[in-house]
Order: C-alpha cells, then structure tokens, then sequence
C-alpha cells in the first residue's frame, strides 16, 4: 500500500501542475488586458501563401476568399503551393486572376517542403509571409491586424484562428478547444509578456526570417511546433492579434479528429524529447520562452487531463480512498474552471448533452492515438478538409 500512495501522489502531483499552470494563464487571459491593437500604419508587401496538399474540395474557395482582403491588391500576391491537386483544379487557379500557381511534387509531403518550394521561386521583393492552410479563410481586414506589430519591432505573428464550422458535436468540440488554446498558450502568454504559440497557420513572419529558418524545419508533422522552437532559440518572441480572425476548418467526425491528435501528439514528444534538457540550460541563460516552450510539450493534453482527473475521482472515492479522492477531485473543478474562463460565450451556448456525450468516445481516441504516434513519424497524416455546412461565426 505504501507503494501505492507514492504512485498516486506522483500521479496527483504531475495532474496538480498540469491544472495549475493552465489555470494561471486561464487567469492571466481574463484578468489582464493584452496591449492595443493596431492595424498596420505601413504598407508593406506581402506573399500569402496557401500550401495545398490534395486539397481540391476547399482550394479554390480558399484562394478567391483570399483575393478578397481590404489590404491594397497591389501590396499581396496570394500563392498556392500546389501538391498533388488534380489536374482540373489546377487549371481553375490559374485561370483565376491575380493568383501564383507553383506546382510541386516530393516522395513524402510536408508543409515545410512545399513552403521552402514556393520561397525557392518567388522573388525577393516581399517584406511578410503570412502563412494559411488550404481550408482557411482571412477575415477581410485581417492583413491589416496581423501586419500591426511589425510596426513595433516583432518578427513573427500569430493571428486568431477561429471555427469556420459548427456542423457537428465533434466540430463543435475542437472550436472549443482551439479557443480554449487561444485563451491560454496565446491571450494569456503575451498578458504576462511571454510569446505566443504558434498554430500552423494564420501566421506572419518577416520574408527574409521565413526563409532563413525553414531550412531547419525537416519534419514530417508539427512543423508549426518546430518553428518555435527554432524561434524561440534564437530569442525571436512571437505576437497574437486578437482582431487578426482566420476562420479554419474544425474536424468534423472521431476518426479524422484520432488521426489529428496522432499527428500533434507525435509533435509534442519529439519537442519533449529533443528539447528537455536544452530546455531547462536555457532558462539558466535567461531564455524563459524557450524554457516555457519545453514545460508545455510535458503537459498531458487537456482532454486526456479531463478523463484522467474524472476516472481518477471516482475511482478513488468509490475504493474509500478519500484524501486522494478529494485531491483529484479538487483539480478537476479547477480544471473546468480553466475551461469556463477559456470558452467564449458564442461557443458557451452551443454545449449541450450532445457534446457532453461525445466526451468519453474522444477521450478513448485521443488515448489510443498514443500508440499510433509512429506513423505520424513515417509520413504526414493528411487532414481532410470539406464540409457540407458551414457555419461561420
């Protein structure tokens, strides 16, 4: 028995850190305004580029919505990096005017290659490259947010992506989650002047950075996670703008939404393996971000975290252990606490019994896709984008 209360202690004490940490950016978020924002008070020019691996079913949507934007036309060129699209697809963006088609191919595909392929060929006259996943959709306005904090010095930005999609529970569930990541890891981070997290897409960059660190992005999956941390490295802090909406595609069934946490759990063990100890050496330099950075990818993932704490509680209250019971207990409502303080309301209203009973099936998915992170290690786990309804808000 002994034995075993080291073991729960241990257990409590890692879920207690966990509950802490993201409850004190939860309340960071809420309670401490991030800086004014303002749009761009300088035009500068701007590549937007739309990598698209098989992605016929959203990429003309896409291109044309980002066409769309207030920014002068004549300061953005929008460029699709063209993977393995069918010929007729092909042929509508460059039928479309005011698009750059780069067409490319590679025995195994990854977003850095096809991003690396399009820098190789456009020319060296832009001064940002915002970077979009095929499905997303920029607000109109959004260049001028995202471009603001350039004028303040940064070299690197996050804007603020949002569901483009509320068509399903799942769908509903993973816009939850991605506001709740938005709260905590961006709004809360730069509150307490840390830098935000990146996403994968909806990011700017200074031209000349983006080029400079791709190179060293060879990764089959989690290359946004990768890009952290070769930023973070080098001391380049990273901004989020709020008012910079990017509207993207949420998973909308259990098994995509399984093959999308495989792919983001292999990421946050290679960065927890690779960068441990860096990690913990840097913060002795005065790197906090990059050391912040290493603290996260030892987080249980929230949803895991969530069925965790719950089967814990039960269980332990059930078998009579109670001081263990309580204790699980305890960090499980200071767990939801962190949610309701993440969750915006327009998201609040759409919880029902519905979502609630989607819960323990994605807990098993997310749990089983730990054993699959492997293939995510072997090549990229696609995707797939299209919805039947869409439903921006």
């Amino acid at each position: 028995m002994p034995l075993l209360s080291a073991a729960l202690f241990v257990l409590l004490a890692y879920t207690g850190f966990c509950v802490v940490y993201a409850l004190v950016f939860a309340l960071a978020g809420k309670l401490r305004p991030l800086p004014p924002e303002r749009p761009t008070g300088r035009l500068r020019r701007v590549a937007v580029l739309l990598p698209a691996y098989r992605e016929d079913a959203v990429i003309l949507d896409s291109a044309a919505a980002a066409l769309r934007q207030t920014y002068p036309r004549s300061h953005y060129d929008v460029v699709v990096v063209a993977d393995s699209l069918r010929p007729d697809t092909l042929r509508h963006l460059r039928d479309t005017p005011g698009l750059f088609v780069i067409p490319v191919k590679f025995e195994v595909s990854t977003k850095a290659k096809a991003l690396q392929a399009a820098l190789d060929q456009l020319p060296d006259v832009y001064e940002v490259a915002v970077v979009l996943d095929a499905d997303n959709h920029m607000a109109l306005d959004c260049l001028f947010h995202l471009l603001g904090p350039f004028d303040r010095g940064f070299r690197a930005v996050q804007g603020h992506r949002v569901a483009k999609n509320l068509n399903t529970s799942v769908a509903v569930l993973d816009a939850v989650s991605e506001e709740i990541n938005n709260h905590i890891y961006r709004k809360g981070h730069r509150t307490l002047g840390l830098s935000s997290a990146l996403i994968g897409s909806g990011m700017a960059f200074e031209y000349g950075l983006l080029r400079e660190i791709l190179p060293r992005v060879q990764v089959v999956s989690g290359f946004d996670k990768e890009m952290e941390m070769v930023l973070l490295r080098q001391r380049v802090r990273v901004d989020y703008v709020e008012k910079a909406l990017i509207y993207d595609e949420k998973v909308q069934s259990e098994a995509v939404f399984e093959k999308q946490r495989t792919r983001w759990l292999a990421a946050q063990f290679r960065v927890m393996h690779q960068n441990l100890l860096p990690g913990f050496a840097a913060l002795l330099r005065g790197n906090v971000d990059y050391f912040d950075k290493v603290l996260q990818a030892l987080l249980l993932p929230r949803l895991l975290l969530l069925g965790t704490l719950s089967g814990l509680a039960f269980l332990l209250l059930v078998v009579g252990a109670f001081t263990f019971g309580l204790l699980a207990l305890g960090q499980l409502a200071l767990l939801l606490l962190t949610f309701y303080l993440s969750v915006p309301e327009r998201l609040c209203v759409l919880l029902g019994w519905k979502e609630v009973r989607k819960l323990p099936a994605l807990f098993f998915r997310f749990a089983r896709s730990v054993f699959k992170i492997g293939q995510a290690k072997k090549k990229f786990l696609h995707t797939p984008h299209g919805t039947d309804e869409v439903r921006v808000g």
